[in-house]
């Protein structure tokens, strides 16, 4: 049964949910305060990259199924379910700040007529849900019923549309059974496993989920240091690993460490959480620790490869923080430019989708030069980087960028390429782990 569903927020986790719901038959309303962001979806435009998405929200615009707006009051009196997909941004001590959920529920609050389910899609640490309720409560112009649920989102930015028409699991969290049977049937189209549980648990699974996955990259970067000293092969050691099912070989890449909007932030939130509740999660500071140590053992792959890098010319592939986005929060990548031109480098920089995301941050100018074709990168380099696994790098002319470059130096961050392939083209080939 189709339902009537607001979305306040049309970021990564809110145009995605919105434009999915519409795809299967609810009428979606998605409301934004960017005045800028609103204008371009009327326009036809996508703010952000994300494979498929912009084909899906052109076809439930255009079916009438998916419409937007600046006004949260409007998207509360248009649904029967109001879901907050609004950033929770870290701060320096490593806990998140919930001022857009404060601020949504009580714009919430405002417009509250009559019996509405509001649920935290946003990632929030445990006992949100219980915050968003009294917030309510507290600025309803008149007492009015409602439910607050707790369904985080396990959306892999570069894989959002088809982690969301095809999930793992639906979690809903919630302090009773009401809401329990509509949000059934929202989810009822995608055929997933459903978790109906407590908000705490819901909001708990989610800041646990990404720290395991966090470790598991962070486990086989301090394997791929192991595997350095013994002359062995990370990713051989990883397909044996994954073998097991108990294991798995997802989340087991090694490369420059782990970065993006999650990750970094669910982590170090996570650790905050438990040190709230009287818990020192030691062994997720750990993870933390050997993922910054990854990016320092790297950099002085390339500075003991070099020697001086001061007016060293060095490609870099890749800017966005993992391939399919153009996201670069937290990116590996531009950490890696930063490192390199802190050292007085000259970078030569290029990424198929995340050039424009990239420039307010790793601003063009004497030593950043944007190159629009990943085949120029490689031109009068002293060394080259895979900073971002985009399979187009693979397949690069490679005999075309070893005749381009001053010397033949190649830094694979990812592993992307065959050690042995380069090397037989005269690459100095150096990957992590092998």
């Amino acid at each position: 049964m189709a339902k009537r569903l607001g979305i306040i927020g049309t970021g990564y986790v809110g145009l995605v949910t919105g434009a999915c719901f519409a795809e299967v038959g609810h009428h979606v309303i998605c409301a934004d305060n960017n005045a800028g962001k609103i204008a371009m979806l009327h326009a036809g435009g996508i703010p952000i990259y994300e494979p498929g998405l912009e084909e899906l929200v052109r076809r439930n615009v255009a079916a009438g199924r998916l419409r937007f707006t600046q006004s949260t009051a409007e998207a509360v009196d248009g649904s029967e379910v109001i879901f907050i997909a609004v950033p929770t941004p870290p701060q320096p001590d490593g806990s998140v700040d919930l001022s857009f959920i404060e601020a949504v529920a009580r714009e919430i609050a405002a417009s509250l007529t009559g019996y509405r389910i509001i649920v935290d899609k946003s990632t929030v640490p445990v006992k949100t849900a219980e915050k968003v309720s009294e917030t309510i409560r507290r600025y309803a112009k008149t007492k009015v019923d409602f439910d607050v649920v707790s369904n985080p989102e396990f959306l892999r930015e570069g894989f959002a549309v088809d982690d969301l028409m095809k999930p793992d699991r639906i979690v809903i969290g919630t302090s009773g059974p009401r809401p329990v049977a509509a949000m059934k049937e929202i989810y009822a189209p995608f055929h997933a496993p459903v978790i109906v549980t407590d908000t705490s648990s819901a909001e708990l699974i989610k800041h646990a989920a990404n720290s395991f996955l966090a470790l598991k990259i962070s486990y086989i970067n301090a394997v791929a240091a192991v595997c350095e000293a013994a002359g062995a092969n990370v990713s051989e050691v990883a397909h044996g690993m994954g073998m097991d099912e108990r294991i798995g070989r997802r989340f087991l890449n090694a490369g420059i460490g782990f970065g993006g909007s999650c990750f970094p932030k669910d982590l170090a939130a996570f650790i905050k959480i438990s040190s709230q509740l009287g818990y020192d999660f030691r062994l997720l500071k750990e993870v933390q620790s050997i993922n910054a140590e990854q990016m320092d053992r790297f950099v002085s792959k390339v500075r003991d490869a070099l020697w001086v890098l001061r007016d060293k010319r060095i490609g870099v592939l890749g800017l966005a923080f993992k391939q399919n986005t153009d996201d670069v929060r937290q990116s590996p990548a531009l950490e890696l430019c930063r490192r390199l031109l802190g050292e007085g480098a000259l970078l030569r920089v290029h990424d198929p989708r995340a050039m424009e995301t990239a420039r307010p941050v790793l601003p063009p100018g004497p030593a950043v030069e944007y190159v629009e074709a990943a085949q120029d990168v490689p031109v009068g380099c002293d060394a080259l980087v895979i900073a971002t696994e985009w399979p187009e790098f693979a397949s690069l002319d490679w005999a075309k960028a070893r005749r381009d470059m001053v010397a033949p130096l190649l830094f694979d961050g990812r592993n992307l390429l065959d050690r042995a392939a380069m090397e037989s083209q005269g690459f100095i080939y150096r990957g992590v782990g092998r």
